[in-house]
């Protein structure tokens, strides 16, 4: 055994597709046009693979916040928050956030991925436990392996299954930390988070929701699906992320625990990670500030949901999940999804590849991300490459 032995189920797996032609986890997008729209192999490419839900990328607020600055505090921090990398829009984002989910303070993290590995490796540790729904994101994942908890998942989205695991744990339920996510990024299904929360109102427990493609989505406001089901009180911590709604990267945890402060001294990926960049962190306050003054973005990114949806169920497809901003299309076969995605892409329009191990019950998915910024004549264009396929 070599030490790149490792890697030889990999190297049969992209064989595989370099037989057949098809590499769609190297696809560059050669120009960008706009929100919506690209050049990927010369073609005129509408954009349905970007989870730019808001389509705040381009917004010219932010593009200006972000530019100055870029010219009045430089290109990058070179350094941790704990060392010479915290400035005053670090804080003040944070406190920005907290507020918009009315907790009373908020981390920021360098990346969304770090936001839960950051939380999760330093909240639970050797003697916790950790109670995850099954199809939680890698980064939760992740936290649990690298804090070293006892980690149990339960069904996915199934309250009776937590409330079954969480009777057998006894008098260790009450310090447990439940995970859950608001939209699950896979099927764009949602969290049964009413079930949740009374679960874990009668056996106790800690509940840590992942808002990261639910934010600026859900709610009167925009904070997620525990704002549209009035349960903002009940999560102990909220994790976000900025490179969804808020057109950035970046990642965040609110919560009204005291304690959260702490977790600062405690997290290695936020000790040892150099901060977002100035540029970053203004661009991400001004997409937050334009979130909240533009319920229209959520109307109309529904709206562009529910056409795409119909759409494609109409023309007898199977979908993951009543409509939402993830609109995932189920496909037989790994190959014929491989297929299927090249020729989607030939017709210009892009969306994801979703294979097994990463995909829910081993299934292959053709995922879109609808946006904000689509067109009702771009939604239809996708519809019709879809229509294409159906009857070819």
């Amino acid at each position: 055994m070599g030490l790149f032995s490792k890697f030889d189920g990999l190297a049969s797996s992209r064989l595989e597709l370099d037989a057949l032609g098809i590499n769609p986890f190297d696809v560059k997008i050669d120009k960008i046009i706009s929100p919506t729209e690209g050049i990927i192999e010369g073609r005129h490419t509408i954009l349905a693979g970007t989870n730019n839900y808001l389509g705040l990328t381009f917004h010219p607020d932010s593009i200006a916040a972000a530019r100055t600055a870029l010219e009045h505090e430089g290109t990058g921090t070179t350094g941790s928050r704990m060392a010479n990398g915290s400035y005053s829009g670090h804080r003040l984002l944070e406190l920005e956030l907290a507020a918009f989910h009315n907790k009373r303070d908020a981390i920021v993290f360098s990346t969304g991925y770090q936001a839960n590995l950051g939380m999760l490796s330093a909240l639970a540790g050797p003697d916790d436990v950790v109670l995850l729904d099954a199809d939680c994101h890698a980064s939760i994942y992740d936290g649990c392996r690298m804090g070293g908890a006892e980690t149990i998942r339960f069904r996915h989205n199934n309250a009776e299954d937590l409330a079954k695991r969480l009777r057998r744990l006894g008098d260790r339920a009450t310090n447990t930390l439940i995970v859950v996510e608001g939209i699950y990024s896979m099927l764009g299904d949602r969290a049964p988070l009413k079930e949740i929360v009374d679960v874990k109102r009668e056996y106790g427990g800690y509940l840590m929701v992942d808002e990261a493609h639910s934010m600026g989505v859900l709610g009167e406001r925009g904070c997620g699906l525990l704002e549209e089901l009035g349960l903002l009180a009940d999560a102990d911590f909220i994790v976000g992320t900025f490179s969804k709604s808020l057109g950035g990267a970046g990642g965040y945890c609110v919560s009204d625990h005291p304690e959260l402060n702490l977790i600062r001294y405690a997290s290695r990926p936020y000790i040892f990670t150099a901060s977002p960049a100035p540029a970053m962190i203004a661009s991400t306050r001004q997409s937050l500030r334009t979130l909240e003054k533009s319920p229209h973005l959520r109307q109309r990114l529904h709206d562009n949901a529910v056409q795409l949806h119909t759409g494609l169920s109409n023309l007898g497809y199977t979908l993951g999940a009543p409509p939402s901003p993830v609109v995932a299309v189920v496909v037989e076969g790994k190959v014929e999804a491989l297929q299927f995605w090249q020729k989607l892409l030939h017709l210009g329009v892009y969306v994801n590849l979703m294979l097994p191990p990463a995909t829910p019950n081993g299934v292959s998915l053709i995922r879109c991300s609808v946006s904000a910024a689509h067109t009702p004549t771009q939604i239809d264009a996708v519809i019709a490459a879809f229509a294409k396929l159906r009857h070819a």
